[in-house]
């Protein structure tokens, strides 16, 4: 049996995400009613008292009566009450015909989403075609002591710490929910800083209903130097996994680096509170850059992140192409291709 929860039902969204085995604040219908870049849904495919459940945000295509659907930023893809690696292969290939039949009856052209790097969704969506690799993700594991922890940091990332402790250097968990605007403010300017695109410029109100949810547990870690908040951090803890959303520093400190401060200090409370993994994410688009090394300097233990790029209808999508004159061989990393802007 299928059924399709729209954002309008929170109640049976929250239902599903609460029973399943595993899941992130990414799946939550609070992170999905921030967006406004589609209309999200969540596809459940059930079997009696099991369940896959797939979040996803429909989309019109500019200068068509077609549809397609992507993700939310971060770390999605599908979640059950089981686990993904003991899955009967029949509750799968229900799941997956169950999904194509709803995408046949309507004008659905692609889906892409982002899966998540710890949970094994590979083998259930391996039942179509379409997963690709986007790269690695670097994370902290919190289940070893701080001792072996640390003594895995790169040389200079030691010192750095070293020196911002001596320095005064201090990080807090702010628990005054009006320093989201201290940590906007500084965000923005950072934002500015490297160029970002309109989309990665939120609103206060943003980070106040993000440090508000009642649907996982949001943390803002700020660092002080001399009394003034110079960098910070929104930190979502969900399941057994901490994560940081969003991190930013004032320009002029940049070079005193104090996000590698920062970065210890979380995974000092992370394990205060319980949590296995500080996942710190991968580099610019996945790639392995500076952002990428710069995580690397912290742990060598990386994970996989792949994504689902699915042609749900090729004579639609060939169509599209054709419209803006795009080769479909063109070896370009970009899914769909006609909404790659660059070939707009």
């Amino acid at each position: 049996m299928k059924k399709i929860i729209t954002i309008e039902d929170k109640l049976q969204w929250t239902n599903y995400i609460k029973r399943a085995l595993h899941y992130d604040f990414y799946h939550t219908w609070y992170y999905h009613s921030l967006d406004k870049t589609g209309f999200p849904i969540l596809f459940v495919y059930e079997e009696n008292q099991n369940f896959i459940a797939f979040p996803l945000l429909k989309r019109n295509i500019p200068g068509s009566d077609f549809f397609d659907f992507t993700s939310v930023y971060g770390y999605t893809g599908p979640i059950s009450n089981l686990d993904f690696k003991v899955l009967e292969d029949d509750f799968m290939e229900g799941f997956k015909a169950s999904f194509i039949e709803y995408l046949q009856t309507g004008q659905n052209v692609t889906v892409f989403s982002r899966l998540h790097p710890f949970f094994d969704q590979e083998r259930l969506m391996g039942k179509f075609s379409g997963v690709h690799a986007n790269g690695k993700t670097v994370a902290i594991d919190l289940t070893t002591t701080i001792e072996e922890q640390r003594s895995v940091y790169r040389k200079s990332v030691k010192e750095k710490i070293r020196r911002l402790r001596k320095r005064d250097y201090l990080v807090k968990v702010s628990n005054d929910i009006s320093d989201a605007r201290i940590f906007a403010d500084i965000y923005i300017e950072n934002m500015q800083r490297v160029g970002a695109k309109e989309y990665y410029f939120f609103s206060e109100s943003y980070f106040v209903n993000l440090l508000a949810s009642d649907e996982f547990d949001s943390k803002l870690f700020l660092v002080y130097k001399d009394g003034e908040p110079i960098s910070g951090a929104v930190v979502v803890c969900t399941d057994e996994i901490m994560q940081v959303h969003l991190l930013a520093t004032k320009t002029k400190y940049l070079n005193e680096s104090p996000a590698k401060l920062l970065t210890d200090e979380i995974t000092v409370i992370g394990r205060q509170l319980g949590y296995k993994y500080f996942n710190l994410g991968g580099g610019v688009n996945f790639k392995e850059d500076n952002l990428f090394g710069w995580k690397m300097g912290f742990s060598k233990l990386c994970f996989e992140f792949n994504s689902w790029r699915y042609i749900a209808n090729n004579d639609l999508y060939n169509s599209l192409l054709e419209e803006k004159a795009i080769d479909n061989t063109a070896n370009i990393d970009f899914f769909p291709l006609y909404r790659n802007p660059v070939m707009a």
